[in-house]
Parts: structure tokens; C-alpha cells; sequence
């Protein structure tokens, strides 16, 4: 049997912005055994964090937890007979058919960048969406820490380069002075 604990903080001084006010120290009793579905976990996440969500399967889980710029669509499938996890998180943006060539030439230059995961968007869905694939076979499924940074990784990842989609979008800038614009780190406050 496995179940999960949680123990709340009194005051929580993390940074993370995603354990502000939430369970701290998850964590998965019942050395040995494993988890049927990891989409149970993400759903108890989702509800810690409040954020709306849905299971629409048993294999299939949708969550939308608002951010710094706009509320992103988790979309979760665990795929049981391969023990793999896959995440689509889609940007609230639609790239028209004529900025098509610069979002691409932008997606090539933001997945250089990137360490886990990537950025697409698909012909059928003009939405920029990050994706990645967590395979788990041969070991035991994913813990909460786990699926938190798979989380957290992908709404991170969103937050950092929602802004270059955006300046060439609206702005018109070419993707080279829009990845550079929406990396400038800003030191301080205003």
C-alpha cells in the first residue's frame, strides 16, 4: 500500500512559488511498491495548489494553474504498458500562418537552450506547447518531488519564454532580438 503524507509548514520561506502556502515534505510510504498511476499524484497537486482540473480518463489528467503571464494547460497521459509519463503544457497563444516561419526559427533557438524537454507547435493546434516524456521502467513510478519538478520545470519553462512568443508575435521582432529580450535578467526592484 502506498500513501501519501504531507506535513504543513506554519510559515513557508521557500521561493518556489509553487510550494507558497502548500503541503511541504510529500512524501510516499511503502518501501518496495508502486504507484498504479502516477496521475493520482498530479491530481492530488493540483488540488493542494487549487488549481481547476479534470481527469479525463483514467489515463489522461488537466490542470490549468495560472501564472505569471497567463494560465498554461497541463495535459498529462500515462501510458501504463510503456511506464512513461507524457506532459504537453500549451501557451494561451495562437501563431497566425504568416508568423509560422519566425516561430519556428524561434523554437529552434529556445530548445538549444533547453536541458529537459522542448517546444513545438503542431500543425493541427497553433498553440507553442513544451513537452516532455518521463519513462520510468524498471523503477519504481514517479515520487512527488519527482512530478512536482516535471511540473515545475514545464510552467518555468513557459513563464521564461512567453514573452519572445510574444514579441514576435505582436511586436514583430525577429526571433534572434526575442529570445534576447525575454532572457535579460533583471536584478533588484523597481
Amino acid at each position: 500500500m502506498v500513501v501519501l503524507t504531507a506535513t504543513y509548514c506554519g510559515v513557508n520561506h521557500d521561493p518556489n512559488p509553487m510550494r507558497k502556502g502548500v503541503p511541504m515534505g510529500m512524501t510516499l510510504e511503502g518501501a518496495g511498491s508502486r504507484i498504479a498511476n502516477p496521475l493520482d499524484l498530479l491530481e492530488e497537486l493540483a488540488s493542494t495548489q487549487g488549481w481547476p482540473h479534470m481527469r479525463a480518463a483514467d489515463d489522461e489528467f488537466v490542470t490549468e494553474p495560472s501564472r505569471r503571464w497567463c494560465a498554461y494547460k497541463l495535459h498529462f497521459i500515462w501510458q501504463k504498458d510503456l511506464d512513461a509519463l507524457h506532459l504537453h503544457c500549451s501557451i494561451d497563444i495562437k501563431v497566425p500562418g504568416d508568423k509560422r516561419r519566425d516561430i519556428n526559427d524561434l523554437l529552434a533557438s529556445i530548445n538549444e537552450r533547453l536541458w529537459l524537454g522542448h517546444f513545438e507547435v503542431a500543425a493541427d493546434d497553433p498553440a507553442p506547447t513544451f513537452r516532455h516524456t518521463l519513462l520510468t521502467r524498471g523503477q519504481f513510478a514517479p515520487g512527488v518531488e519527482q512530478l512536482e519538478d516535471l511540473v515545475e520545470v514545464a510552467l518555468d519553462e513557459c513563464d521564461r519564454y512567453y514573452p519572445a512568443f510574444q514579441f514576435v508575435l505582436w511586436a514583430g521582432h525577429p526571433p534572434d532580438e526575442a529570445i534576447s529580450a525575454a532572457l535579460i535578467d533583471t536584478v533588484g526592484e523597481a
